[in-house]
């Protein structure tokens, strides 16, 4: 089965109140269970603010390390998923599913192998 990244996409700025954030945590973790008692979860995690990033670069045959996130933008990969599915529409249909829980955008991609190390 193929394996795919289910990134989450959040605004930058404050968490919002716990009178909105608790509802989509607990339907969070609904899904979540749905994922693993199907079979299709590997492995998830949440990420810390893109101000706790440190980038490495390679510049002039030296790494130079810089604080901070590589783009600054208006919204950042704020956790992910990563699943096995047999096609991409199974796939499409947990990111759904994740969607509708947490009401952010979810990007769904395949992983590839063998290319990066």
């Amino acid at each position: 089965m193929q394996q795919y990244l289910l990134s989450i996409y959040q605004p930058d700025g404050a968490p919002p109140p716990p009178e909105v954030l608790e509802p989509i945590m607990q339907d969070l973790q609904a899904v979540n269970a749905e994922i693993r008692a199907a079979g299709a979860w590997v492995f998830s995690g949440g990420l810390y603010p893109p101000s706790t990033a440190t980038v490495v670069r390679l510049k002039d045959s030296e790494l130079l390390t810089t604080d901070g996130p590589y783009i600054e933008g208006k919204e950042h990969i704020g956790g992910f998923t990563v699943i096995q599915a047999p096609n991409l529409d199974a796939a499409l249909e947990w990111g759904g599913k994740l969607a509708r829980a947490i009401t952010l955008p979810i990007e769904v991609r395949p992983l590839q192998y063998g290319t990066c190390g």
